[in-house]
């Protein structure tokens, strides 16, 4: 490692104050030699030693001094990766490129990562590394240029797929007579030319037109990369097998011909590589239908007229007729019409969803019935849609830590493999009669490799070292080992966001399924939060000790004590957007009473509201609001206790007159949410699956013990009137004894719960998908999709541990009978092949899972 210099474009300076700032911080780093802050020009240069510190070390230094640099990050598409080892090449090839601050390579989807500093390097740049280091990337970001080079691929594989088969045809035919008849049956020469030859003529266009691609590559890797990799193990058995023949025929040494192990080497292989791609494009199927669903064009209305414009050229503002059946374009909001709208290719859920003025809609939503006029509220990629497909593609480059271990595996495995091969030729070669009378023992001795013809005498010791050499190459790919977590992390995430679950990374979901508590949010979350005022009570001020009618409801008894309270009460909140606020307002215009504006407004989190109406000082909240300004709110305790008991949120109302030090109560009003419908439901699945709910909430204890009595989550496990900033320290005492919680909020006052907990999970809206606290994101409001994500979880690492115990298990099983001479080349080839193709097939019959119900795909690891 070597010293360099960073440049930055800094955001956020004011004065010299601010770049001193961050001067001192970063050179605080360990690592930095000199850092020089500019706040004229909003840039910084800095030195710094690679071997101590790293560019993303001192982006997060700026960060944390409260600043921000600049940073862009592209997705490339990479086209000719083939194996675990390709992905790792590609990620040191950009990580080593001054600027990048870091690179995550998925060899399943084929895509490159990259966030990097726009300041120091350049997308060509990184295009040229890859190109460096032997491998394509796409250099249009385009959707369209990548499907085409990913249908190019497909294509080009399956020539050379027909092409080798061509040729390998006849020499199968050799093959198989000497297998099953050991030879003497086909003649010995053809028009007076020696099968020998016709042989060769038949093998060497496979051997360069097939093998030039794993030649290229290995050469790009050993020299290029000083790496080896799957190309690597390719190229070395088939010319093995090809070369010794050709030695053979020339009469240099003596022994059988081996030219259709060679072809038929590169032949199973190139077939695994056709169906790898096709199997890849499948898993990847779900986003381009998502991007299929976009309309593509749009109806504008400018003043009586219609016209119809592309997709891209519609502005936030404009206004678009929808007729019924047809796509909403793009994001918005109804300002006419009603209908009815089917949002499942958004947040999975069926049932059409009613839509009228001032309701927001989705783009590429399906309108079914009424005309709706909308306006273009966001377009191109700020559109949910194209954010759920980016917030997908970017939890498929985050991969599970359980990839981590595959990849460490990988990375040593090929010299490993080469080593164990070159081992057991030699031993072969050098102490046959010991490994003879050890492998005599085993009963596979010989069924499908030269073992008897060796003990007979029939086989050089040099040719059977070579089979042997060759085909413990051949066996030991680690293909499918670096396609087993990839292919079913881009199967899971793709079911998630079909069924309207967005996980921010494989690492995401590898952790939902830990989770053994769940804590929810109870405003927003498992009721709707839509607040109505039911209640509105008048206190005798002649007698503080009574409470009028014993609280009578408003629509019972409209007398004008009571319109009194709620003329005030709403008048004090509006200034407030709180839920509560904004249900009082509602109440106080739909029966027509004038509120007016308060000339002062304090919010008092978690207690309520301090204002001034008609000049005088106005109180609306809880009961230490009440006692805080010195006033007793005992006398209306059993009122309060009975509305609480209902569920309800109760608020007092009191005035504090000028010059005074203390006010009266002149009323009470009562708020109630109503609970989600399958919010009993979705605490019972989580309790019948043994996982511990727990709920947190701003409100009183008894509207909270309501809630929680009605949606059957245990009383002890209730915790009520905590404030927005202490419900992170809330999570973190549920999960102080190792307990791995998963908190459910809206994503907003909620956010540093959710950041706290093992998964934050918020529940959107349909349109706002882009919550960064949260690791989950569900579209719809319903609790039930907190079992959706685990189930989905669940299944995700359910494939990732059968496709690990497929790829490991093959290898521990092949490589000694190949060591051991009781396998030919090539059956290694076609069986390596088989192997990375039945973990992507294993990979898309999960796309077939529904997680309304539990995981029990036949044959899933417990």
């Amino acid at each position: 490692m070597a010293p360099r210099t960073a440049q930055f474009d800094i955001r956020g300076m004011s004065c010299a104050n601010c770049s001193r700032t961050i001067r001192e911080a970063l050179e605080e780093v360990d690592g930095v030699a000199e850092a020089t802050i500019n706040a004229a020009t909003d840039e910084g240069r800095v030195e710094y030693d690679t071997a101590k510190t790293s560019l993303g070390d001192l982006y997060e230094t700026i960060d944390d001094a409260g600043y921000s640099a600049v940073k862009s990050s592209i997705s490339i598409d990479i086209t000719d990766m083939s194996c675990a080892n390709c992905a790792t090449t590609n990620e040191n090839a950009l990580t080593d490129v001054s600027g990048v601050i870091s690179a995550n390579v998925n060899y399943a989807t084929g895509e490159a990562t990259v966030e990097y500093n726009p300041a120091e390097v350049t997308p060509e740049q990184l295009y040229d590394a890859i190109e460096a280091a032997g491998y394509s990337p796409v250099r249009d970001d385009r959707e369209i240029e990548r499907d085409a080079a990913q249908h190019d691929e497909i294509r080009r594989q399956l020539r050379l797929t027909l092409f080798g088969t061509a040729f390998s045809v006849p020499l199968l035919a050799f093959l198989i007579e000497t297998f099953l008849f050991g030879g003497g049956v086909l003649p010995e020469t053809v028009f007076g030319v020696e099968f020998g030859w016709i042989e060769f003529l038949l093998a060497t266009p496979v051997q360069f037109v097939l093998g030039w691609p794993f030649y290229k590559n290995s050469y790009n890797a050993l020299v290029n990369n000083r790496t080896a990799n799957m190309d690597v193990l390719i190229a070395l058995g088939s010319s093995t097998a090809y070369l010794y023949s050709v030695a053979v025929l020339l009469e240099l040494v003596a022994g059988s011909l081996y030219f259709d192990t060679a072809v038929l080497i590169l032949v199973f292989i190139t077939l695994g590589n056709y169906l790898e791609a096709r199997s890849k494009g499948q898993a990847g199927e779900a986003l381009q239908q998502l991007l299929e669903m976009e309309a593509d064009t749009a109806t504008l209305v400018d003043d009586g007229d219609e016209r119809e414009i592309p997709l891209e050229e519609v502005s936030v503002g404009d206004r678009m007729k929808v007729r019924p059946g047809e796509k909403i374009p793009t994001d918005g909001v109804v300002i006419d019409g009603q209908s009815a709208v089917d949002e499942s290719m958004v947040t999975g859920e069926s049932v059409p969803v009613e839509k009228t003025v001032d309701d927001e809609v989705v783009g590429s939503t399906i309108n079914e019935n009424g005309v709706l006029i909308v306006e273009a509220t966001k377009v191109g990629s700020d559109t949910a849609l194209q954010q759920i497909v980016q917030t997908v593609k970017e939890a498929q480059s985050r991969q599970p830590d359980i990839q981590t271990l595959a990849d460490r595996i990988s990375a040593y495995f090929v010299p490993l493999v080469i080593a164990n091969a070159t081992v057991w030729g030699l031993a072969w070669y050098l102490i046959p009669e010991l490994l003879v009378s050890v492998v005599n023992t085993l009963p596979l001795w010989g069924l499908v490799a030269g073992g008897p013809a060796l003990a007979g005498g029939s086989v050089s010791l040099f040719e059977f070292a070579v089979v042997v050499f060759a085909s413990a190459v051949l066996i030991a790919c680690p293909c499918a080992l670096g396609l087993a977590t990839p292919a079913a992390t881009m199967v899971g995430t793709s079911i998630g966001a079909r069924n309207g679950v967005l996980f921010k990374g494989g690492d995401v979901l590898e952790r939902a399924k830990d989770v053994d508590t769940v804590v929810f949010d109870k405003t927003g979350t498992l009721t709707k939060g839509e607040m109505e005022l039911t209640d509105v009570i008048a206190i005798d001020r002649t007698n503080p000790d009574l409470v009028s009618d014993g609280g009578a409801t408003l629509e019972d008894h409209p007398k004008p004590d009571e319109e009194t309270v709620l003329r005030i009460a709403a008048s004090a909140e509006r200034g407030s957007e709180h839920p509560l606020a904004q249900a009082i307002v509602a109440k106080a215009n739909a029966q027509g009473i004038e509120s007016t504006e308060p000339t002062e407004f304090e919010n008092v989190p978690g207690h309520g509201v301090r204002a001034t109406v008609d000049g005088t000082n106005t109180l609306v909240g809880n009961r230490k609001l009440m006692r805080e300004h010195g006033i007793d709110p005992s006398p209306t305790e059993d009122t309060l206790t009975r509305l609480e008991a209902d569920g309800k949120t109760a608020m007092l109302v009191a005035r504090v007159p000028a010059g005074t030090t203390s006010g009266e109560l002149i009323g009470i009003v009562a708020v109630a949410d109503t609970v989600k419908e399958n919010a009993k439901h979705a605490v019972s699945v989580l309790k019948e699956r043994e996982i511990e709910v727990h709920m947190i909430t701003g409100d009183n204890e008894r509207t909270a013990h309501a809630v929680a009595a009605r949606i059957g989550i245990d009383p002890d496990n209730v915790q009520a009137g905590v404030l927005p900033e202490d419900k992170a320290d809330a999570v973190d005492a549920v999960q102080s004894n190792d307990n791995r919680a998963m908190m459910v909020g809206d994503g907003v006052n909620d956010a540093p719960a959710l950041a706290a907990a093992t998964v934050g999970t918020a529940i959107g809206s349909g349109t706002d998908v882009a919550i960064e606290a949260a690791d989950v994101t569900l579209m719809r409001d319903d609790p039930l999709d907190v079992v959706k994500a685990i189930r989905i979880s669940e299944g995700s690492l359910q494939k990732i541990k059968q496709n690990l115990f497929w790829a490991l298990g093959y290898n521990t099983a092949m490589i000694p009978l190949a060591s051991l001479g009781l396998l030919q080349p090539a059956l290694a080839a076609g069986a390596m092949a088989f192997s990375s193709v039945s973990v992507l097939t294993n990979s898309l019959l999960f796309r077939q899972y529904t997680p309304d119900h539990d995981y029990e795909l036949l044959g899933a690891l417990r």
